[in-house]
């Protein structure tokens, strides 16, 4: 790449200048130090010995304040593993939704969560989320974990359909809630909201598999790891195989789990009913069933190591993935009071469009006769999503729009045309009438394109917003224009606009 002849000048003047500017420096201070390496001379060696330390102590000092200042910060573990990244506090979540409340948003899940939340603190119990496909040998193994509690099981699969959920008193003595979750195959292999949820509000999570991780598994597995959990995968069935086949089997299990610390792999035997073939002293053969012996000492162990270790980490994270749950359904809930509110306003200007059309008297007026109720419409959705239009951005995007309903002009009537013709006797007011639902129709269609513009991006762009206008305009036109027609005909019947709403 070849520069302008003075760019390249100023250049190397600024790299003559530099290297005269380093030389000089160098000079200046080898002439210091050689001046005081001579007078040092001619004192004690220990003077000179005391001098030279404390001019390395200084460096050194300088250099490890300019190391700490310029590296990255590396977290502790115990702090990297207290609380999820972005997770937010309880002070967080309870102005929000003090906010919400006093917005009128249906918070009633959120406090459903604070409370569940609390409720389970006061219990002072450790809870366990147990998860696995079906056939896994899932319900199995919380047999064996607790022994005396009855738990329906089918060879078939697919009956741990509801929550169920067992107490369990460690060795240790501590209390723990192991909760049985519905098989993940059965939601197609993800996790549906109820595990989520669940596996959310959990200290420890565990999942299942008697083999190699297949896709869904995989995927299942990936969705549990991305809460930030402590997560226990278990290798169940394991004595089906061979100590070789064990050794690469947990190797590349280990291996999908090197890059989440808070994951462990256990492997047991669940201790399922096996078939077996007896060959009699005749030569003859028979199959028979028999019990398996359980072995879950490797996954008590761990579950007993997790609680061990810094119980107070288990509780920040179960603490903090519940503050994000009932921050997500406070979200959730915020958007659906926005989207109600949005599409109450959207209903209001299309009506006051169908009025204004069917006052207007001049044929060919301007498509958006309103101007006024454009700006307003605008102006109302936006402070629904907690953001303003600038004038410039208002007036842009009607004209965007104008510009388009133009082109759709002769559409647009027809439609409506064929949407009057279900309401007979609308006589001499049939050309007010469409242009009437064509306007109704513009306003219903612009809303939804801003409202849901605003949803997605929280913020109001005028040329996206006339863009997704233009794409849907198309969209449901005939159901639009029936709607809007019916609204047409009975304002002409009464002869009177209803009251602004």
């Amino acid at each position: 790449m070849s520069l302008p002849r003075s760019l390249s000048v100023a250049i190397a003047l600024a790299v003559v200048v530099l290297a005269l500017g380093s030389l000089l420096l160098i000079l200046a201070i080898g002439e210091a130090v050689f001046t005081i390496d001579a007078r040092l001379d001619a004192l004690p060696s220990w003077v000179a010995a005391l001098w030279w330390g404390g001019i390395a102590l200084i460096g050194l000092a300088g250099g490890l304040i300019v190391w700490r200042l310029l590296m990255p910060k590396r977290r502790r573990k115990g702090d990297r593993d207290a609380a999820p990244p972005d997770a937010p506090t309880r002070e967080e979540v309870e102005a929000a939704l003090a906010e919400a409340r006093e917005a009128g948003v249906d918070t009633s899940a959120v406090e459903r969560e604070l409370a569940e939340l609390q409720q389970r603190k006061q219990a002072g119990e450790v809870h366990v989320a147990m998860f696995g496909e079906i056939s896994t040998g899932k319900s199995s193994l919380v047999s064996a974990l607790l022994p005396d509690a009855e738990i329906r099981s089918d060879v078939l699969g697919g009956t741990t359909r509801a929550l169920q959920r067992y107490h369990w008193s460690s060795p240790s003595g501590d209390s723990l809630m192991i909760t049985d979750m519905p098989g993940t195959e059965e939601a197609g292999g993800e996790l549906d909201a109820m595990a989520r949820e669940e596996a959310a509000r959990a200290h420890i999570v565990i999942y299942v598999i008697d083999g190699d991780l297949n896709r869904r598994q995989h995927t299942a597995l990936s969705d549990l790891q991305a809460l930030g959990k402590p997560l226990i995968l278990v290798l169940n069935k394991s004595d089906r195989y061979s100590r070789d086949e064990s050794r690469l089997l947990v190797e590349r299990l280990n291996q999908r789990l090197d890059k989440h610390p808070l994951s462990v792999l256990v492997q047991t035997t669940a201790g399922a009913e096996r078939t077996v073939i007896i060959q009699h002293p005749d030569g003859t053969e028979s199959a028979e069933t028999r019990p398996g012996i359980p072995d879950v000492r490797m996954l008590t162990r761990a579950i007993q190591r997790m609680i061990d270790n810094r119980p107070e980490i288990l509780e920040n994270l179960r603490d903090s993935a519940t503050f994000v749950l009932a921050h997500r359904k406070l979200d959730e809930a915020l958007a659906v009071a926005r989207r109600e509110k949005a599409e109450k306003i959207v209903d209001s200007y299309a009506t006051k469009a169908v009025i204004g059309a069917m006052a207007a008297v001049a044929p060919g007026s301007d498509l958006i006769i309103q101007g006024w109720l454009g700006t307003q419409l605008v102006k109302e959705l936006t402070a629904v999503y907690d953001t303003k239009a600038s004038k410039v951005d208002t007036e842009l995007l009607l004209k965007l729009v104008q510009q388009h309903v133009g082109r759709a002009h002769t559409l647009l009537l027809a439609v409506a045309g064929n949407a009057l013709k279900a309401f007979p006797g609308i006589g001499t007011l049939a050309g007010a009438a469409l242009h009437a639902v064509a306007y109704g129709i513009i306003f219903r269609t612009l809303g939804r394109a801003l409202a849901a513009s605003l949803a997605s991006r929280g913020e109001f762009h005028p040329r996206q917003t006339a863009k997704q206008f233009e794409e849907t305009l198309g969209e449901d036109l005939e159901s639009s224009a029936r709607r809007i027609a019916r609204l047409v005909v009975e304002q002409a019947r009464r002869g009177k606009a209803p009251a602004d709403g």
